[in-house]
């Protein structure tokens, strides 16, 4: 019987669950997040983001598609970032299957960080090592630690304990006048067409949209939200925020200048926001930007594990090997979780 590729439907999400729990995933399984994820129509990106490889009528193995464009030095490249993919264990060749047609779909095909076994499948797959992000945490309520539904085991107590030490030797932020953010309704968006991301130097970037703002804004899975940085009055950037089981996360964020106490206003003004919403206890962040990593550092984030970036260009592509700017918003890292809270600090 010959396997086929097709995108999925929402008639398919018990058998994409399905499929991705017997591969050890976790999945979103909730109808409106599965939906929005996968179904849920985008104006900037108009092809399907859900394909399944079928034997039969059976759904044998699952591929989600994060779009994208990047860009560097006066050069533009589609981009696909591949969430939820797995394949049952007697179509073990149907995931390779799928990640090679998708490679079609796009001129780039990035992964950031991934399982044991995925990690050792790309290389084999033609990816190349392309840099590395690190996760960053600052604690701002350690006692909520202790209040949100955690799945505990025996190194529960010590972590949340080490986190709340952490605070009480992290000096509070000074206000940043006349920096100050404000946080944008669905309609007020194309107030930062001004300060969307565009390439510096070496450094390539993930271009965004005024459409692909809009999409995130309607996540049904972790509350959402869009806040300009302005300085005395003008908008110089933004950042965009996702709370999620007691983590209040950056996942996307600019500025109009690399200057380093620019940025360091910009996360003084997300670490204010934070600090005031209700059930967070602590602000993390992805980050692969070694300047914005300094000003994570500045601000009194704490570095933890390292996420491993690696990227598949087609044939005749040359992209930059340094550590593109990849934001959690460029995958399912901006709202994903696995039903309980899970620290970082």
């Amino acid at each position: 019987m010959n396997f086929r590729i097709r995108p999925s439907v929402p008639e398919d999400a018990p058998a994409i669950v399905t499929v991705l729990r017997s591969s050890g995933l976790d999945p979103l399984c909730e109808e409106q997040a599965l939906h929005w994820k996968y179904w849920r129509p985008r104006a900037d990106w108009p092809g399907p983001r859900s394909l399944v490889l079928t034997k039969g009528d059976q759904v044998v193995a699952h591929a989600g598609i994060v779009p994208g464009t990047l860009g560097w030095d006066g050069q533009r490249a589609s981009v696909i970032h591949v969430i939820d993919w797995a394949a049952v264990a007697e179509a073990a060749l149907g995931g390779r299957m799928l990640m090679k047609y998708i490679g079609g779909l796009a001129d780039v095909l990035i992964a950031a960080g991934g399982s044991e076994d995925t990690l050792r499948l790309l290389p084999v797959l033609g990816f190349q090592r392309c840099g590395t992000a690190y996760r960053y945490v600052r604690t701002l309520h350690p006692l909520r630690y202790f209040k949100a539904q955690v799945r505990w085991n025996w190194k529960t107590l010590p972590k949340l304990a080490r986190g709340a030490a952490l605070w009480c030797l992290t000096p509070s932020l000074a206000s940043q006048a006349p920096w100050s953010s404000r946080r944008l309704t669905m309609g007020d968006v194309s107030a930062i067409a001004k300060v969307l991301p565009a390439p510096r130097g070496e450094t390539a970037i993930f271009e965004r949209n005024i459409d692909s703002f809009t999409y995130f804004l309607e996540c049904p899975i972790g509350a959402v939200s869009l806040h300009a940085i302005e300085q005395a009055g003008k908008v110089r950037g933004y950042f965009v925020m996702a709370c999620v089981l007691g983590q209040a996360r950056i996942v996307d964020s600019w500025m109009d200048t690399a200057e380093v106490h620019d940025w360091l206003a910009l996360l003084h003004c997300a670490i204010d926001v934070a600090y005031q919403t209700p059930g967070v206890a602590e602000i993390v962040t992805r980050e692969s930007d070694p300047v914005v990593s300094r000003c994570l550092e500045a601000a009194h984030f704490r570095k933890r594990s390292p996420i491993a970036m690696h990227v598949l260009a087609r044939k005749g592509l040359q992209v930059p090997m340094v550590n593109p700017r990849v934001q959690m918003l460029d995958s399912d890292a901006a709202y994903h979780h696995a039903g309980f809270a899970e620290f970082w600090a």
